[in-house]
């Protein structure tokens, strides 16, 4: 809240430059800022008395903006990567798949290994473990991952999410 927005008798007023001025009624401090071509701005509204500051309202706005701007420039977002695997896969398919895995987790993304169970293969669930077992195991040896979760059977399916080393 700004300027006349502000429902209060008084108020704890800090200046412009940061100084602390005390407890004044809302008036006087409504009119300190428009003294100083300024505005009044309410950034604790909960306290007792609520905290008012002499600020340049827009420009305040203005810098907010650009920081929650840049910020977002920054960030990060993890993507989760998915590698579909057989129970009964080729070497040469699985040593494909495997550098998929490789190339996601040095991009920085997460991967989630996922064995498809087709017909009575899940009665055989232990092959597809092993399968897991040996992409993990490759990932360990390049020190690229740290498991997130563990292989564990899902309906047809048997996951399992690495997570990119830090």
């Amino acid at each position: 809240m700004i300027n006349e927005e502000i429902r209060a008798k008084e108020v704890r007023l800090v200046g412009a430059e940061g100084e602390q001025i005390g407890i004044t009624p809302f008036r006087e401090a409504l009119q300190m800022a428009i003294d100083a071509n300024l505005d009044l701005v309410n950034v604790a509204p909960t306290a007792k008395p609520p905290v008012c500051r002499i600020m340049d309202y827009g420009k305040f706005r203005y810098e907010q903006q650009k920081k929650e701007k840049e910020a977002r420039k920054n960030q990060k977002i993890v993507d989760v990567k998915e590698v579909w695997f057989r129970a009964n896969i080729d070497e040469h398919d699985f040593q494909t798949k495997l550098r998929n895995v490789f190339k996601f987790l040095k991009e920085g993304d997460k991967v989630k290994c996922s064995v498809r169970f087709r017909g009575r293969e899940i009665a055989h669930s232990d092959i597809g473990r092993k399968v897991l077992e040996r992409v993990l195991q490759e990932a360990n040896e390049q020190e690229l991952c740290t498991v997130e979760r563990a292989a564990k059977l899902e309906g047809r399916s048997m996951i399992m999410i690495l997570a990119p080393k830090a």
